[in-house]
Formats: structure tokens, sequence, C-alpha cells
């Protein structure tokens, strides 16, 4: 069942509303949820759009632009011919056949999934760290059990590493009133916490698959600017303590204390990676951010590898570090295990990647003013381990933009080898997504983020979306199962012009009998859809619900606000800010 709310400012009387009593006198919900038997007949009906348009791939009259992916014909494979045949729209449906019901035998050329087991009964909780109860039923065909570490548990490893460096401090200090006795011991402690920080924040970027599927990519970003900052902070109060320590100990001035430290070599050392430090705080600051092309605030990010470096040399010479022979080995396991990691995930696993599936653009196709899906085809792109609601970083190698990686969401299912991404002109780069051509190599990083199905806790799911954040949560709407009014969509857009892939979340909304309501209107306009009156509205018992978030920040952060006061609870919010 299809819903589409066009508020005015003032009435909310207008907006259509889900009656529960009604859904359940027409069938009762399952209190477990049940895996469809159509498998994700929407990407099936998209990728079908095209040959219904023109009578078929045998007309002869196909004007898409699309392209062979060398390699793609292998043992075991089906042939193009067959794939374009099982595309061919059949009557019934308004852009291809639905996938064949439960007893008919399977269409040439495409052989079936695997069915999936349906989920085990288990009652609704919290699910901080690992997946909530209904998380089983919703994995994608061929995705197995991933290793998740999730931001509880994470947030603790962070602050139980802190409090042993604070440990391997406290025992080496010695306790003396005298005053440069006192600002060397904060500067040693200051010092420890900093190269700590500085490991902390490598690898929070380091891309560690158990991280991202568990913490979630935009929370690890935001966690790195925050701690960035702490980072700076250790590194400048380090600086100003060791310099009033050697100041108070040799009874020199200003300059003379300047001079005498800097002849020191690990000193002088450990100032550069500071300074270094320093520079790439600066440029990351929002003002300054805002005024700089992403190449050049990416290349001087970079200097953060080589400042850790130096900082990492100046405290092996340390007597907080050198004193034992046992913290140094600790000290310089715990550097030599960060960079592996980041050698090996930031480097060695995408250019395995770019070897293993050979992905190449099939199709680009116009979805709206500003807007458009990019087909990207591969050999065996199931071993990626996509599920719906995560996003690749791809790099399109084409002429002034190869050389940034974008991070886009999936907007479907992956299906036949074939990844989807929807795209909005918002800058450069992304306006420069519609003039790829067929055949174009892609060197896709992932898969990242944490708004999947392993977040969910309750039967109900609200999906509530954001102009282009609509992209990951359309693949959700399709693949999350449930029963008829157990799935509800609220999409948020200025105008109906802006709503993106319209007619294939309408398409989902009549198979699923889901619920589906467009929240239209200016953001500044005196009604807001988003209040936690119009929430209420729409989906009564909104505080059973878990509810999947992606947005632009201000649009997340006001919808969180507005979903607390609603009465959701705060774990079953999942957000995901599509810039970030």
């Amino acid at each position: 069942m299809t819903f589409e709310a066009t508020y005015p400012q003032t009435d909310l009387r207008t907006a259509p509303r889900t009656d529960p009593q009604q859904t359940q006198q027409t069938q009762q919900p399952p209190r477990v949820p049940q895996v469809p038997h159509e498998v994700y007949p929407a990407l099936s009906a998209y990728l079908s759009r095209a040959e219904g348009a023109t009578g078929g791939p045998a007309s002869g009259t196909r004007r898409r632009r699309r392209a062979a992916v060398p390699g793609k014909e292998r043992a075991g494979s089906a042939p193009s011919a067959g794939r374009d045949a099982a595309r061919a729209p059949g009557p019934g449906a308004p852009w291809g056949p639905p996938s064949p019901a439960p007893g008919t035998l399977p269409t040439p050329g495409v052989p079936p999934r695997p069915p999936r087991p349906p989920a085990t009964a288990a009652a609704p909780g919290p699910a901080a760290d690992g997946p909530g109860p209904y998380a089983a039923a919703a994995a994608a065909p061929g995705v197995g059990t991933t290793v998740r570490v999730g931001p509880r548990s994470m947030r603790t490893g962070i602050v139980a590493g802190a409090g042993a460096v604070g440990g391997m401090w406290g025992v080496q200090a010695a306790p003396s009133a005298r005053l440069d006795v006192l600002f060397a011991t904060g500067a040693h402690l200051t010092g420890l916490l900093a190269g700590y920080g500085v490991l902390v924040m490598l690898l929070l970027m380091a891309r560690v698959p158990a991280v991202e599927h568990g913490v979630g990519a935009d929370r690890l970003a935001r966690w790195h600017v925050l701690g960035g900052r702490y980072v700076l902070s250790l590194c400048l109060g380090h600086a100003l303590l060791a310099f009033c320590g050697y100041a108070a100990h040799s009874g020199t001035g200003l300059f003379a204390t300047v001079e005498g430290l800097l002849g020191y070599g690990a000193i002088a050392t450990a100032t550069a990676g500071t300074v270094l430090l320093v520079a790439v705080g600066v440029t990351s600051a929002r003002a300054v951010r805002r005024r700089l092309p992403h190449e050049t605030w990416r290349a001087v990010h970079l200097l953060t590898y080589l400042g850790a470096a130096l900082a990492f040399a100046h405290q092996l010479v340390g007597p907080d570090v050198a004193g034992s022979a046992l913290t140094v080995w600790l000290w310089a396991m715990m550097h030599a295990s960060v960079a592996v990691l980041l050698v090996w995930y930031r480097g060695i696993v995408p250019v395995r990647q770019a070897l293993r599936h050979s992905l190449r653009v099939v199709e680009v196709r116009t979805e709206g003013p500003e807007v458009v899906s990019v087909l990207v085809q591969g050999i065996g792109v199931d071993a990626l381990r996509a599920e719906p609601g995560q996003f690749f970083r791809w790099r399109f190698l084409q002429r002034r933009i190869w050389h940034t990686a974008l991070p886009f969401s999936l907007s479907a299912p992956v299906r036949d080898d074939i990844l989807r991404v929807t795209v909005k002109a918002a800058g450069d780069h992304t306006r420069r997504i519609r003039r790829l051509r067929p055949g174009t190599r892609v060197l896709a990083t992932g898969p990242f983020g944490a708004l999947t199905a392993h977040r969910r806790t309750c039967r109900k799911v609200l999906l509530l979306a954001g102009g282009v954040g609509i992209t990951p949560l359309r693949a959700l709407f399709e693949t999350l199962p449930g029963g008829p009014g157990d799935i509800t969509l609220l999409y948020r857009a200025h105008n109906a012009d802006q709503l993106v892939l319209k007619e294939e979340l309408e398409e989902i909304a009549r198979t699923r009998r889901a619920g589906l309501h467009y929240l239209l209107g200016p953001s500044g306009a005196v009604f807001d859809p988003l209040a936690p009156e119009a929430l209420r509205a729409l989906v009564p018992d909104i505080a059973g619900h878990d509810v999947y978030l992606c947005g632009p920040p201000r649009m997340a952060e006001t919808a969180v606000a507005a979903l607390t006061r609603a009465g959701v609870p705060a774990e079953r919010i999942h957000s995901e800010y599509f810039s970030f």
C-alpha cells in the first residue's frame, strides 16, 4: 500500500495515516519476520526497464549506453543472452516481470538463489554491540556472519588503553614538590597520552572492516574529529610543560630555553612532528576546510603519517618508554600493529579487490534533475559481501575524477554481479559522474557502514530519509524482512521534483504492502513535518519501532531530537549522515 503525504504549512489533519486496527483486521503481522519469497523484485524490474522500453535486446533498437565486462563470460556463469532474455518485460508489471512465484520453473539462464532460513524468535532488546534478534533474517543472499566491533566495545577499549598508558606513567613517576619536577612529570603524562591518541586516530581511519561495520564510518569520522582536538591539546600542553620544566630547572630565559631544548635531536624531531599535526588540525577546521579544495585538504591530511612517525621516534628515547625493555617492546608493537592495519586495509586490500573483481561502468541512467544512477558490473561481486545500507568509496578512472575517492551508498541490493549507486550533483566531482563512459574502470573500496539490518531489534521498522539520503534506505526498504505494516518509509524533500527513485519506492510499497509517506515542503516552513506530533500522527506506535535515519547532517540532528521526544529510545535510532 502506498501513501503520499504532501504537507501544507498549517494543517496536519490532511496527512494520511496508517490505521493499525485496519491492518490487523486484514492480516495479523507475524511475530517473527518472514523472508519474502521473491528476491529483490524491484531491482529486477529496474534492470529490465531499458529492454521494456525498446521491445527487448533482440529488437536492435536499444539505445542505452552499455559495455561488456572482459572476462565476465566464464565457466559456470549465465550467458549474456540468457540474462537479457530473463530481464525482458512481461505483462502485469510496470517495467518488467516479477520474480517467479513459488513452485514455478526458474527463468532460463538465471540460476536461482538458495532460500534463506527464517529468523528464529527472540525477544526484542538493545543491540549496542551485537546483532538484534531480527538481524539474521535480513542478511542478504551470500552474506555470511561478519565480525563486528560495536561502539560500546570500541569506546571501552579506547578508554582502557588510555588507562593503561596512565598506569605506565604512574608506575615510573617519582613524587616531588620541586617545581621543575612537577612540570616534567606533567609533560611526561601529556606526551604519553598524546602519542597514544595519535595511534587511536590512525586506527579509527584504518578502515578495518570489523570496526567499520560495527561502529559505522560516519561515527568513526566524528570520533576522529573530536579526538583530533584532544590530541592537539595534549601535544601543545606537552610542549608547554616541557618548556616550563626546562626553564625552571636551568633558570634561563625564553630564547635560551628554546635554543637549549632544540639542541636535543629527539626534541627537534618532536617539534617538527607537532608542527605537522597542528597544520593538519588547522586545515581540518570547518571554516578553513570550506575554502580549501578537497585535494589540497587531503594532501595536507596525509602529513599525519609523517607527524606520527616523528613523534614515535621522539617517544622511543623518552624516559617513560626507554626506561624499560618491556615498555619499549609494547610501545613498538602498538605502533607496528596500527601500521600493518593501515597498509593492509588502505593499500593492499583495495588493489586486491580491483584485480579480483575488475569493476567497470556498464551504464549511466538519468533518474531526475541532477540525479543519475551508475551501474557497475564485475566478476564475483558477491564475494564483497555488501549489505543493503552500506557504501563504497568509488574511484572512477576517468579524466578529471580519477584522483578522488567518492563515498556513495548502494541504492539497490547486489544482483547479477551489478552494483548500483545513485548520485545527486552537489559539487564538481559529483557533476562529472553523469559524464562517465561505459567501460570506465572502477576502483571500489569497501563495503563500509553500519546502517544495516544488523542493528535491528524490533519487528517494526521506520525508515526516515532526507534528500539523496534515500539511497541506502531504498535498499533496506526492499530487503528488510517483515509482514504488511511492519516497514514504513518517510521521505523528506522540498518538493516532488526532488524525490529520487520515486517509481521504485512505490513499486516496493505495493509489493510489500508497506507504508510510504512523502514529507514535502521547505525546511523553513511554519509547519514542521518532522515534529514529534507529526511523526506520531503518521506512525502512532513509533516508540515501538527501530528507526533507520539517513540525510543531511542538519536534518538528521533535527530528526534525532524529534524522535527522542516522540518516545523512541536512543538505542533504537540508527543514523548515518551521508556527508562527512
